[in-house]
């Protein structure tokens, strides 16, 4: 069983941090929902240019390390750095009140055009209409069939509901960059403040 340990579990108001260690990977993660400074460094150039996208376009302050057993592939890397931004970010959203809730973006790079829709809902939901053109797997070391793992764990961890929908797109890195740009513009937007109290008629989420 993976060995877990989460630091900051009772963070200040909108922020997390989670360290989690395996026998596979060792990943670092620490965010803000107030925004600052963005790096990431898991040993993966692209997937470290998209973190660098969802921190910059989320409007979040997000710092992560990783250490992973790449010399087997790069699924457990990417898919535990998922579990722990989501962690995180379940724990910067731990108190919602005053916060929109819904977020939704629909965002173009060049060709390619991504729709995403977020609800902070506590209730992890992932819904992936997200056909990426054949004729390519990788872009440099980054298989692209992991960007699917790396929402499944973050919505898994941050119990949010996320639908992503690649409306059309031909190049790989477009549309792939255009998925992590879209989804950090919805979370930016279902983050932000709106009055005081908890958005949903229950009185919790």
């Amino acid at each position: 069983m993976a060995a877990r340990k989460a630091r900051g579990a009772k963070a200040s108001s909108r922020r997390g941090a989670v360290a989690r260690k395996t026998r596979e990977t060792d990943v670092d993660v620490s965010l803000s929902l107030d925004g600052g400074a963005v790096s990431a460094g898991t040993g993966i150039p692209f997937f470290d240019h998209m973190l660098d996208q969802l921190g910059r376009h989320g409007g979040l302050s997000l710092s992560v390390k990783a250490a992973g057993d790449l010399q087997v592939d790069a699924h457990h890397t990417v898919e535990d750095v998922g579990i722990a931004v989501g962690e995180a970010l379940r724990q910067a959203t731990a108190d919602k009140a005053g916060l929109a809730r819904y977020g939704h973006a629909v965002v173009p790079l060049d060709e390619a055009l991504v729709e995403a829709v977020v609800d902070l809902s506590g209730r992890p939901h992932l819904t992936w209409n997200a056909r990426l053109p054949s004729g390519k797997r990788f872009i440099g070391t980054y298989d692209v069939d992991l960007t699917q793992d790396f929402f499944q764990a973050l919505v898994n961890h941050a119990r949010i509901t996320l639908h992503v929908n690649v409306r059309q797109g031909r190049n790989l890195h477009h549309v792939v960059e255009a998925i992590f740009k879209s989804t950090a513009r919805a979370l930016r937007a279902a983050l932000r403040r709106e009055g005081d109290g908890i958005p949903s008629t229950k009185g919790v989420l």
